[in-house]
């Protein structure tokens, strides 16, 4: 499977408006991680999951001016390659705000979830996943955008090895498939009703899943959609 770009970016914090500071990325066992200067400030919430300040990044060139944006985008530009990362959407939006497409993509975070159908872990976050699954990432630091992709490699080949045994053919493509879908919540993990069923939930209190559904909404009308979320309650209420 040499057409699979493993990815990672960090960036200045998680709002609508931030942008990437540092990217890395494992393509046929060719690893690179660079620094850039962001169009705006580190928040301080970034710098403290990832330790990298604005004084890090002051006198780097910007990731647009960067010849590591050119070789990027011509991986990423060849429709037979395949995009993947964890929570695969936010770093799509990412790049796109840097004017690159992705194309095919698979998200380790939905693919977790998706093969987890008795809620068996207790989150689904990757640095939860490394510790939880046990994962040979010897080395990789947390929240260190090369780091977080040699986590990442090591959970997509677990799961790939998982999904071939309930799909042998075209694995790579149901991959894809689940990770474009919405994908059914099964525990609250959160407010009153947390590590409850939400079926449990919408027996003994469906004016609370009521609630969620209007909060998710509103969120979604500001730009934050959260469709894991919205299908479930739909689908409940």
């Amino acid at each position: 499977m040499n057409n699979l770009i493993f990815l990672d970016t960090e960036t200045t914090g998680i709002s609508s408006e931030d942008r990437l500071f540092q990217v890395a990325y494992i393509f046929n066992d060719k690893k690179k991680e660079s620094l850039f200067k962001p169009p705006l400030p580190i928040s301080i919430e970034a710098s403290e999951v990832t330790h990298y300040t604005n004084k890090d990044v002051e006198n780097l060139k910007t990731f647009s001016e960067s010849e590591y944006k050119k070789e990027l985008t011509e991986i990423l530009k060849n429709p037979k390659n395949i995009f993947i990362a964890h929570n695969a959407k936010f770093d799509i939006k990412i790049l796109e705000k840097e004017n690159i497409k992705i194309n095919d993509f698979i998200d380790t975070y939905k693919i977790a979830q998706f093969l987890d159908p008795e809620v068996k872990l207790g989150a689904y976050r990757l640095q939860y996943l490394r510790y939880a699954l046990n994962l040979n990432t010897k080395g990789a630091s947390a929240h260190d955008a090369m780091g977080d992709v040699i986590v990442l490699k090591s959970l997509f080949e677990r799961l790939y090895k998982k999904m071939k045994e309930l799909h042998p053919k075209n694995t790579l493509r149901k991959m894809i498939q689940i990770s474009k879908e919405p994908q059914e919540i099964k525990k609250i993990n959160f407010g009153k009703h947390k590590g409850k069923f939400v079926a449990d939930v919408a027996k003994e209190d469906i004016g609370y899943l009521q609630w969620l559904l209007k909060q998710k909404e509103l969120d979604a009308a500001e730009g934050n959609i959260d469709e894991d979320w919205i299908f479930t309650l739909k689908k409940y209420l």
